[in-house]
């Protein structure tokens, strides 16, 4: 039986509540977020062998959410990112003529929205159904200036956990002024469970193209073919020690990206209608937090698919647009399929 439990996850030090919503499916699957950054916070997937596996990392206390952010490279476990995921260059760009100056927080550059992010922010639950398919809604509303972003923007996400293990994640934002918008996913999955290392485990693209990026991760405007090279994912390959790149995706009908993991038979598909998927491997907290169960997570725990638009596309005319228009409605929508074998 598909149900949701919802409870008191903590108290933020200005004393506001943040709950712990539980989706469950027939099959098992449960999905767990807190409203803190409307954060993917749990994803237990029961295998073959009669085992659960925690396929996502993330803190067991509200507060280590919170003070992961203050961490030299805040991870954003499990977060929704906004209002504008990947970086802007310098922080600036041109709308209507004129110039944007947002607030800078990663080296010279914007990240992931400005310093009180989405990924910060309380969010309303608005509304959670626990028939077939549970769900859960959330929304924000994010203040004209907020960041130095234009426009009031009003944000409506929903997490549904279907009954053929899909965790589908849909957006939709409007705002009262034309601006700009890149949400995103910032889960950080190991099909291992989160006490694991993602090396073994292998990744599939399917793109044979990326963003270029100069030695600080702003994009050039150039994207790379990277057939045949050390980024061509479109064969399973183990996961890569290192990468933070953008893979181009040309066609919307079909998936994204693969991770397989052949110690729990376990597949992860990934589809969106984005234009691209930002992979990133990483999670280390630096021995400063523990994770779930006191686990120590390293460079190697986790590895991200954001689905987005490019980082830096309101500079680059070649890039998607990432306009948004006032009367006009952003949509995105991802889905994370789970299979076992």
């Amino acid at each position: 039986m598909s149900n949701s439990i919802i409870k008191l996850f903590g108290l933020l030090p200005n004393e506001d509540v943040v709950h712990s919503c539980e989706l469950t499916n027939k099959k098992g699957m449960c999905l767990s977020i807190i409203n803190y950054g409307a954060t993917v916070s749990s994803l237990k997937i029961p295998l073959e062998n009669g085992q659960i596996a925690d396929v996502v990392l993330g803190f067991d206390t509200l507060k280590d959410y919170v003070g992961s952010f203050s961490l030299p490279g805040a991870p954003y476990y499990g977060s929704t990112v906004g209002r504008f995921a990947g970086r802007i260059n310098k922080g600036k760009f041109a709308l209507n003529g004129k110039e944007i100056q947002l607030n800078i927080n990663n080296e010279q550059n914007t990240l992931h929205g400005g310093i009180h992010n989405f990924s910060q922010k309380v969010w309303e639950i608005e509304e959670v159904n626990e028939a077939n398919n549970p769900f859960i809604k959330l929304k924000l509303f994010s203040p004209d200036n907020e960041e130095h972003f234009p426009g009031d923007l009003s944000v409506e996400l929903k997490y549904t956990l279907s009954e053929e293990n899909e965790v589908i994640i849909e957006y939709k934002a409007t705002a009262t002024e034309d601006t700009i918008i890149n949400l995103t996913h910032h889960g950080y999955f190991n099909l291992d469970g989160h006490q694991h290392a993602v090396s073994e485990q292998e990744l599939t693209v399917n793109s044979q193209k990326i963003v270029e990026l100069k030695a600080d991760n702003i994009p050039t405007g150039t994207i790379l073919d990277v057939s045949n090279g050390s980024f061509d994912f479109s064969r399973p390959k183990k996961c890569p020690v290192k990468i933070d790149n953008t893979f181009v995706l040309e066609s919307k009908e079909e998936f994204a990206a693969t991770l397989y993991s052949k110690k729990n038979h376990l597949k992860m598909s990934v589809f969106t209608d984005q234009p691209g998927v930002h992979i990133y491997v990483g999670g280390d907290c630096g021995n400063v937090l523990k994770g779930k169960e006191n686990t120590n997570y390293h460079a190697l725990s986790g590895i991200c698919f954001e689905t987005q638009n490019f980082p830096d596309a309101p500079n680059h005319k070649n890039f998607p647009t990432a306009l948004l228009k006032k009367g006009e409605v952003y949509q995105q929508k991802t889905i994370y399929k789970f299979e076992t074998f």
